[in-house]
């Protein structure tokens, strides 16, 4: 049932999950603004996660939860909760969008009372009274994979509203603080007047690693060839490891390596500079596209018509296994039968992953 954009003030956008996820819910505030001028959108996001929809021009305000009042104590966590609550309350929101099946977004959503919430009809959840009843509007799921952007807008097409497909791209708005302070870094490394690669080879899921030894081949390859590589990882000390792996097996260093060094902020001015990125599913892959830089991404277990990275055509290459040899592919499985390696992303091969950023490059 469509409703009366008109008619409502606030609306407020509830996405608690990782970088990359709330990356993806970034068209919404854009979409619902250049229909609806007259909005104001706001995001509830995990603390941390924020410097993805940071500098965003449709959002009014970010409220934040912090994982950590948890170990501060119940009763800390009990004062911040109500303070929280209190913000959301007073902000009046007419329209709530649940993007994900957390309970968390049901309950809020009885408790705000907006005028209208809309939530994707998730079968886990039908079934619960309390939360079918949290909702005014439920998008139904469709039979066959879609991107989760596309999924994440289905709220708003249930609601009557439905975007141009030039209207539902990625946005990303790195700050001019971080885009000096990398410039810094590349006009240091000789590369500040020099195109170069980005590689993000990691993701906070270690099972979607390319293997170390292709990539330390495509590296020198590319390195003959006259390429810069910069190398980027989280500072997490699985992700370091594995990059400090990769490193050994290069003939000669790379450009610039900047592993565990920078803000999501700064990672993404460095994204937004690059000639191309490669690398996995992660979140780096998604501010790739979000930033309008060739992606090449490589996808193993996870499905890429899901998660690929949500950009034009002309701006990606996905590579997966043969899917003949590899029918059971996306599986979703941390590993072949959970041993944390992927037999069909191990089998992309060195000169796939080479002619795909050619013909980007191209």
């Amino acid at each position: 049932m469509a409703i009366d954009f008109s008619s409502l003030q606030r609306v407020l956008l509830i996405k608690l999950r990782h970088h990359g996820d709330v990356l993806l819910c970034s068209p919404l505030p854009r979409i619902l603004r250049q229909y609806h001028p007259h909005l104001e959108v706001d995001a509830l996001v995990y603390a941390g996660t924020q410097p993805m929809l940071d500098g965003h021009p449709d959002l009014s305000q970010i409220h934040l939860i912090d994982k950590s009042w948890r170990a501060q104590g119940l009763a800390h966590q009990l004062r911040q909760e109500w303070a929280l609550l209190g913000q959301l309350k007073a902000r009046r929101y007419d329209l709530v969008l649940h993007l994900t099946e957390s309970w968390r977004g049901a309950l809020l959503c009885r408790l705000l009372r907006p005028t209208y919430a809309a939530v994707a009809a998730y079968p886990r959840r039908q079934h619960s009274s309390f939360w079918r009843h949290s909702f005014t509007h439920h998008a139904s799921l469709p039979g066959r994979l879609r991107h989760t952007v596309e999924k994440h807008i289905d709220l708003l097409r249930v609601l009557g509203l439905h975007p141009q497909v030039e209207e539902r791209g990625l946005l990303l708005v790195p700050a001019a603080s971080a885009h000096q302070r990398v410039q810094a870094r590349l006009h240091a490394a000789g590369l500040a007047e020099r195109p170069y690669l980005v590689i993000h080879p990691t993701s906070r899921w270690m099972f979607k690693c390319w293997d170390v030894a292709k990539l330390a081949e495509l590296i020198r390859r590319l390195q003959a060839q006259g390429h810069a590589i910069v190398l980027s990882c989280a500072p997490d000390p699985q992700e370091m490891a594995w990059l400090d792996a990769l490193k050994q097996g290069l003939h000669e260093p790379v450009q610039l390596d900047l592993g565990g060094q920078l803000q999501l902020q700064e990672l993404a001015a460095l994204i937004a500079r690059a000639q191309a990125f490669i690398g996995v599913d992660s979140a780096p892959m998604h501010m790739a596209a979000a930033l309008g830089t060739p992606c090449v991404a490589l996808f193993g277990p996870s499905g890429d018509l899901e998660w690929g990275p949500y950009t034009q055509a002309d701006k990606k290459r996905i590579l997966t296994a043969d899917a003949q040899n590899y029918p059971c592919r996306p599986c979703g499985m941390d590993g072949c039968a959970g041993s944390k390696r992927s037999d069909c992303l191990q089998a992309i091969a060195v000169a796939s992953v080479e002619q795909a950023l050619r013909e980007l490059l191209a």
